[in-house]
């Protein structure tokens, strides 16, 4: 048998579905296919495929005029919760979430933006449990069209979504398909490493 080469932090290490699976950081740029017809279909419409940055979406919707410090007030009460605990937000397994409100032609528009280790239906599905356990007002409270019924009806959260969804045709990642966990536990080994070093002085 012919010996194979050893394997280093350098030799790119793919996965069947081209993800990477090995230790090695190798950035990748990823097109995504504009018919989303081709794409396999979920329970609640197109599944769009894991990038290099995991899965995401940009979804842009109309603010009801007058609602804009509701938004505002709403941030403050996330900013509270993440603070008072950490990990109230943990089970979507986000790695950043952004809101933005822009105007175009004297109308208020909300882009929420977020990059996450689950798909698109879980992370919906996810959000609306969150929101119905822990009573936090969801800021999409000030959309046009967001649904009454969020907290104990996750289609419904997931069907505004894909509506509202404008998906990005091209993602790039320095560091790519690394999970929320991987990143947690590289920080925490860090550390770790840090606390024995300078116990060895």
């Amino acid at each position: 048998m012919k010996p194979q080469p050893e394997k280093t932090e350098s030799t790119p290490v793919s996965a069947p579905n081209g993800e990477s699976s090995g230790w090695e950081v190798k950035p990748i740029a990823m097109a995504i296919p504009k018919d989303t017809s081709t794409l396999p279909q979920g329970k609640y419409g197109p599944v769009f495929p894991k990038t290099p940055a995991c899965y995401g979406f940009s979804v842009i919707a109309k603010i009801i005029p007058g609602r804009e410090e509701h938004l505002y007030r709403q941030a403050k009460v996330m900013e509270q919760a993440v603070a008072a605990q950490p990990d109230v937000l943990q089970v979507l397994q986000a790695h950043y979430l952004r809101w933005v409100i822009f105007n175009i032609k004297g109308d208020n528009y909300l882009m929420y933006q977020g990059i996450f280790d689950t798909d698109f239906d879980k992370y919906c599905e996810d959000a609306s449990m969150l929101f119905g356990q822990t009573g936090v007002e969801a800021i999409f409270e000030a959309l046009e069209g967001w649904p009454a019924d969020y907290a104990s009806n996750p289609a419904s959260i997931v069907k505004f979504f894909h509506d509202h969804q404008w998906p990005s045709f091209l993602e790039y990642s320095e560091h790519p398909y690394v999970s929320c966990d991987e990143i947690r536990k590289g920080l925490e080994l860090r550390s770790a490493f840090s606390t024995m070093l300078d116990k060895m002085q």
